[in-house]
């Protein structure tokens, strides 16, 4: 069995297979990442949430030795992302938010490709191969073009490309974007069995069921690590109540329900309104006042991680 702890360098005597201080990227004047610090367990589903343009993609490009920072560093699997890129990419599996293997080759010629690129010996190139399928589930697929695949088989056979090599650490940018929520669960399935195994796995996301499945979170906007834990104690940490509501036209409603005194935002949640308050005994019978002409229903409901990312926003927006 591959053991994880051979792919890491010889200065990686902590626990950490990520580690960054103060990482910077700048694009001219523009700072696509601003002084990000943390750090991530080996064997642990790090999830790395925030919304499009917020800088996900720029941090993993960074980890990954494919763009080099600004200022700040950092290391993956115990080498430096400015010294040692190259000693980087051959302990790491990368998948991008678009499929970026080769559509005019079929699954099997694909997966016999990368065992080239990645120059997994002769030896073992199919026992790789095999597990690979295996994991997958790719059997009934091996001589279909990748571009006849749908979005979720297509992942499941970019996922296995990724982790031919066996590496230690798996950085997936956004990997389930587009994709029906069935295969959604089935890729997450296979995430799950990859940390089991030890491998650590860096997932961008803005879905945020996705990030409720993670271990620990990271929350970046505009470039900046707002917040940092794992998913309950972040929760805990929001300040406040919530009151689900429920009534005719909400949309119109949210300007009467921000007027209120005590309530501190109200944002749309599909058909409902989601209002922070600061006591919900006290404030619910206001809020039912003020839409009596709606016909509304007023539920208390504990903080989602959408209701703490919507308020962390507001906040520094504020």
């Amino acid at each position: 069995m591959y053991r994880i702890t051979e792919a890491y360098g010889s200065g990686s005597g902590n626990s950490s297979a990520v580690s960054l201080r103060n990482l910077t990227r700048r694009f001219g004047d523009f700072v696509a990442v601003d002084k990000v610090s943390l750090e991530v367990a080996r064997g642990e589903i790090f999830g790395f949430l925030g919304p499009n343009g917020a800088g996900k993609s720029t941090t993993i490009r960074m980890l990954c030795g494919i763009l080099p920072p600004s200022e700040g560093g950092g290391t993956v699997a115990g080498f430096d992302i400015e010294k040692d890129p190259e000693q980087i990419k051959t302990r790491i599996g990368y998948m991008s938010q678009r499929f970026s293997l080769y559509e005019d080759l079929t699954v099997e010629e694909n997966i016999d490709f990368y065992s080239g690129i990645y120059r997994i010996p002769q030896q073992k190139k199919k026992e790789r191969k095999d597990w690979v399928v295996q994991m997958a589930g790719l059997q009934d697929h091996l001589r279909s073009k990748s571009s006849n695949l749908s979005g979720g088989w297509k992942q499941r056979l970019a996922l296995g490309c990724a982790i031919l090599h066996e590496p230690p650490i798996v950085f997936l940018d956004e990997p389930t974007s587009g994709v029906d929520p069935i295969s959604r669960r089935s890729f997450w399935e296979l995430i799950y069995r990859l940390a089991g195994g030890g491998v650590t796995v860096f997932v961008t996301t803005h879905y945020m069921e996705e990030a409720e499945c993670c271990d620990r979170l990271g929350f970046i906007y505009r470039g900046q690590l707002i917040a940092l834990g794992a998913p309950s104690e972040l929760k805990e940490s929001f300040r406040g109540e919530i009151l689900e509501v429920s009534c005719e036209r909400p949309h119109e409603a949210l300007d009467d329900l921000e007027r209120l005194p005590g309530v501190k935002r109200a944002a749309l949640f599909a058909a409902q309104i989601h209002v922070t308050v600061e006591n919900a005994e006290r404030d619910e019978p206001a809020i039912l006042q003020a839409l009596s002409d709606r016909k509304p229903r007023v539920e208390r409901i504990t903080p989602s991680l959408e209701d703490l990312f919507v308020s962390l926003i507001e906040e520094r927006e504020r």
